[in-house]
């Protein structure tokens, strides 16, 4: 439970003079204060070098920081403010709020917010918190298909992040092995709500999702600095004709990218060898699977069916990845004991292989672009 004697004076003194602490050193050490353990204050010790990285908003005096894969599995600050820009209306559930960081940003949109949590403790945390940044909110303590069953009042919205971990703490990613069961849980939720926002793992498959959830309206794949988060899945109550696919690199200079599931399908690509410039897709990008689409929808050529870099003479500033000039097609023998960023694409070795293999420094403002064409394998001079 929740000990507000960790906000002692004296005791956040010693939190803050820690922050930067071995904190396995800290763990076998006498706790020098009789109102709180070490495990306590440690575990605020971790909480405040986990918000300094994901969520910083929760540098705030008076905060409590839970343990564990609550703290952990939360949210980044980047993440939740984008799901908040996706959603609003008057009514508003978080159906498993956890730590509630999503929460905390969807809630700012809606006039009336119930927060839904199972676990005792983590709810306690997450009311006084709110207290502390004075947000009001309704605190059910209920497990998601509890509350669905008993509330007798339609939202505009509601939120689900079911855990991603089975009894023996193992990762799961089929819908029916996640908690709540959201197979189970989507007709009632679409009873109660117009609109439903589900937080999936970005390593479920998109097309399983489009053909096993109802009336999917979008998708939304959220990267950060080109690392793939979340995979948000929009409901709605009515029947949708077609998904939107939605591709964000957040934290970075890259547009927004967005199609129709169904539509690689139909897309035809053209091939090339390498032209002037050479087009590498996000993260995000990737992960929604519009290859072909991808070509045809910004006139470029990909170099090879299996090799997902494209290319073209003119410059395209609008694509949604990172563009390299390429200088020339490198010969092998002369690209050893120079300093070159490294980039393998649909080639048989990792970066850090080539770098030994071809003793190459990291670093420097130029790349080596190991791929495939149609012709074969290629090495690409670029910067």
């Amino acid at each position: 439970m929740l000990n507000n004697r960790i906000f002692l004076p004296e005791i956040q003194i010693f939190i803050r003079a820690n922050l930067h602490a071995d904190l396995h050193s800290l763990l076998l050490k006498k706790s020098p204060f009789q109102e709180v353990s070490m495990p306590e204050i440690v575990q605020q010790i971790k909480g405040w070098q986990v918000a300094a990285k994901k969520f910083p908003f929760m540098l705030h005096d008076g905060i409590f920081f839970p343990a564990g894969l609550s703290l952990e599995q939360s949210s980044s600050e980047a993440t939740a403010r984008y799901k908040a820009s996706l959603a609003a209306g008057k009514t508003f559930a978080d159906l498993t709020s956890g730590f509630g960081i999503d929460a905390f940003f969807l809630a700012g949109n809606f006039s009336e917010v119930s927060l839904v949590e199972q676990n005792t403790e983590l709810l306690e945390i997450v009311r006084h918190n709110w207290e502390i940044f004075g947000r009001k909110a309704y605190f059910i303590n209920q497990s998601a298909e509890t509350f669905l069953k008993k509330v007798n009042h339609r939202f505009d919205w509601i939120f689900l992040d079911p855990a991603r971990r089975n009894a023996f703490r193992k990762k799961v990613f089929l819908l029916e092995d996640l908690s709540p069961d959201i197979l189970q849980l989507q007709r009632l939720m679409k009873e109660k709500a117009d609109n439903i926002m589900v937080k999936l793992s970005p390593l479920i498959d998109i097309s399983y999702l489009v053909h096993t959830l109802e009336n999917i309206a979008e998708i939304h794949i959220i990267a950060v600095k080109n690392e793939v988060k979340d995979l948000l899945v929009i409901m709605q109550k009515d029947g949708v004709a077609n998904t939107k696919i939605v591709s964000i690199n957040l934290e970075s200079n890259e547009p927004v990218f967005s199609f129709l599931f169904g539509e690689e399908k139909e897309a035809v690509a053209e091939y090339s060898e390498a032209q002037r410039f050479l087009y590498i897709p996000n993260n995000a990008v990737l992960k929604s699977g519009f290859f072909n689409g991808l070509a045809a929808q910004f006139s470029l050529r990909k170099l090879h069916p299996n090799t997902h870099l494209y290319t073209s003479d003119q410059k395209l500033d609008s694509f949604p990845g990172r563009i390299l000039e390429v200088e020339k097609v490198h010969p092998k023998a002369l690209i050893r004991g120079s300093k070159w960023n490294i980039i393998s694409k649909n080639y048989p070795l990792k970066p850090d292989i080539l770098r030994k293999k071809y003793h190459l420094q990291d670093g420097g403002s130029r790349y080596l672009v190991f791929t495939e064409d149609k012709s074969g394998k290629i090495i690409l001079a670029s910067r």
